[in-house]
C-alpha cells in the first residue's frame, strides 16, 4: 500500500489505477462486519436486496413473508457499543391495504430515483410504490407467478419492467400507460430470470426453465440470439490488431469516397453468338417449399432449440463494462459468455453446489474482477477469468438466495433463508496494517 502511494506521490501511478487498486485491496479483505448490523424485520427468507442507484444509500429488501423494506445504510438508527445498529425506515407486508398476499420474490428501485420502488410477487401481481407515501400506484396482473422484474439502467426512451414469471412469455409492462407494452414468445418453459444490458436500453436478455438463454432487442419480433454452449472461445475476446485496424479504417474511406451514387458493376455473361445478357435484378426466387427462407428472423430464432445449462437458468448478471455475461444454473454451474460473439469462454470455475429451486441474484465487484454467488449457506467470490475461489465467506445459518455489492463503500450484502441479511464489510485498512509492519521503532527508553 505504503509503495502505491509512493508512486502516486511520485507521478508514476495515475490516479484512476490508484484508486482501482485500493478498491480491489479492500474487497479481496471482505469479512463479516463487526461494526454494522442490518436487523431485519423480516420472517421469511429474503429473496432480493438491492442498493438504489442515485444516492447509494438505501438498501431495499424483499422476503418470502410478503414483506419488502428500505434501510438508510448510512445513518444507523442506534449504536450499541461499537455495532451501528441500521432498522429499517419502513416496511410493507399483508397487513398493508395494497400489499403482496404471497411471498416477494423481487424488489428493485426504479433506476433513476428513490421515489418509486417495484415488487414483484407469487400472487401473480407487480406492485409500483410510492416511497413517500407506501401506496401503491401502479398494479399489473400477471398470468403466473413472478420469479423476477428488472428496469434498465440506461432507459431514457421507456419506462418499462420486464417481468420472468411461470408462464412462457416475458412481459413489458409500462409504468407510465399502467398497461403491458408487449410480450416477447420464444421460451419453452417458464422465465426465472431477467437483466437488461449495461450497453443499450433496448436489449434484453432472459434465462429460462428450459435451459436457454435469450438476446430480445424490444423494437422487433423475436430474439436476436440463443446462446449455445457448444459454441465457445477460449478466454477473453482478442484484442484488434493494428494491422487489421488499418484495413478497415482504409476500406471505410475507399467506400466513402465513392459516394452513395456509385453503382457496382455487374457482370454480363456472354452468349455463344458475341452478344452479351444483363442478369436479372430479381435474382432466384426461393423453391415453394423452402417456408424456412420467407420466416421473419425474430420468428426462426423461435424454433432454435439450443440450450445454455442443462437446466434452468437461475442467475444473470451483465458485467459493468456490458461485455460479458454470468449465469448460474440448476447444474450447479456458472458459465461466462461474450456478449458481442455469443460464445462460452470456457472458465472453469471451481465445484459449487447452487440451489435449484428458486432464481439467484448475483453480484461482481466494481472492475468485474470478481462475482459473488450464492453457494448454499455461503457466498464465494470468484476470480472472473481464472475460475478460482478467491473468498468464500461464511455466516449465514441457511441457504443464500442473494447478493448484492455496493460499489461506493466496496461493502457486500447478502440476504437468505436464515431471515437475515449480513453485512461484508472490508477488513481493517491494509494502509493502518503497513504502518504497523514499517513504522519505526525506537530502541531507547524513557
Amino acid at each position: 500500500m505504503w509503495k502505491d502511494i509512493r508512486d502516486r506521490e511520485a507521478g508514476k501511478l495515475r490516479p484512476n489505477s490508484f484508486a482501482n487498486r485500493v478498491k480491489s485491496d479492500r474487497t479481496s479483505s471482505l469479512q463479516l462486519s463487526n461494526h454494522k448490523d442490518i436487523v431485519s424485520p423480516h420472517r421469511g427468507s429474503v429473496n432480493s436486496l438491492q442498493v438504489d442507484l442515485t444516492e447509494g444509500r438505501y438498501l431495499l429488501s424483499g422476503a418470502s413473508d410478503a414483506s419488502a423494506a428500505v434501510f438508510d445504510i448510512q445513518r444507523a438508527t442506534h449504536s450499541e457499543g461499537l455495532i451501528a445498529k441500521h432498522q429499517c425506515i419502513f416496511a410493507v407486508d399483508k397487513q398493508h391495504e395494497h400489499g403482496h398476499k404471497y411471498a416477494i420474490s423481487s424488489a428493485i428501485w426504479y433506476p433513476v430515483d428513490t421515489g418509486l420502488f417495484v415488487t414483484g410477487s407469487f400472487d401473480h401481481h407487480i406492485n409500483v410504490w410510492d416511497t413517500n407515501t407506501t401506496q401503491v400506484v401502479v398494479n399489473f396482473k400477471l398470468p403466473g407467478k413472478v420469479y423476477r422484474t428488472a428496469m434498465s439502467s440506461l432507459a431514457t426512451s421507456h419506462m418499462l419492467i420486464a417481468a420472468g414469471t411461470e408462464d412462457v412469455q416475458v412481459r413489458l409492462c409500462d409504468i407510465s400507460s399502467g398497461a403491458f407494452s408487449h410480450t416477447l414468445s420464444g421460451h419453452r418453459d417458464g422465465v426465472m430470470s431477467v437483466e437488461w444490458s449495461a450497453s443499450s436500453e433496448w436489449v434484453l436478455i432472459t434465462g429460462g426453465c428450459d435451459g436457454a438463454i435469450r438476446f430480445w432487442d424490444i423494437r422487433r419480433a423475436g430474439c436476436f440470439r440463443v446462446l449455445d454452449q457448444s459454441q465457445s472461445q477460449l478466454g477473453r475476446r482478442p484484442p484488434i490488431s493494428g494491422w487489421t485496424a488499418n484495413k478497415l479504417s482504409t476500406s471505410k474511406s475507399l467506400l466513402a469516397s465513392q459516394g452513395p451514387n456509385m453503382k457496382s458493376r455487374i457482370p454480363h455473361k456472354k452468349l455463344g453468338n458475341g452478344n452479351a445478357t444483363k442478369p436479372s435484378s430479381t435474382g432466384k426466387l426461393p423453391a415453394k417449399g423452402s417456408t424456412r427462407q420467407r420466416l421473419h428472423p425474430g420468428l426462426l430464432s423461435g424454433q432454435d432449440r439450443s440450450v445454455s445449462h442443462y437446466g434452468a437458468v437461475t442467475g444473470l448478471k451483465v458485467t459493468g463494462d456490458g461485455m460479458y455475461l454470468l449465469s448460474a444454473g440448476s447444474d450447479s454451474r456458472l458459465k461466462l459468455w461474450d456478449v458481442e460473439s455469443g460464445c462460452n469462454t470456457l472458465v472453469n470455475f471451481e465445484t459449487m453446489r447452487l440451489q435449484t429451486n428458486k432464481p439467484l441474484q448475483l453480484a461482481t465487484s466494481q472492475d468485474s474482477s470478481l462475482v459473488f454467488a450464492p453457494c448454499m449457506a455461503t457466498v464465494k467470490a470468484f476470480d472472473m477469468w481464472t475460475g478460482k475461489t478467491s473468498l468464500t465467506l461464511s455466516g449465514h445459518y441457511e441457504g443464500v438466495n442473494c447478493c448484492w455489492y455496493n460499489f461506493p463503500d466496496q461493502e457486500l450484502y447478502t440476504g437468505g433463508n436464515d431471515r437475515q441479511i449480513l453485512v461484508w464489510s472490508p477488513s481493517r485498512n491494509s494502509t493502518e496494517l503497513d504502518w504497523e509492519s514499517t513504522a519505526d521503532k525506537d530502541n531507547w527508553s524513557d
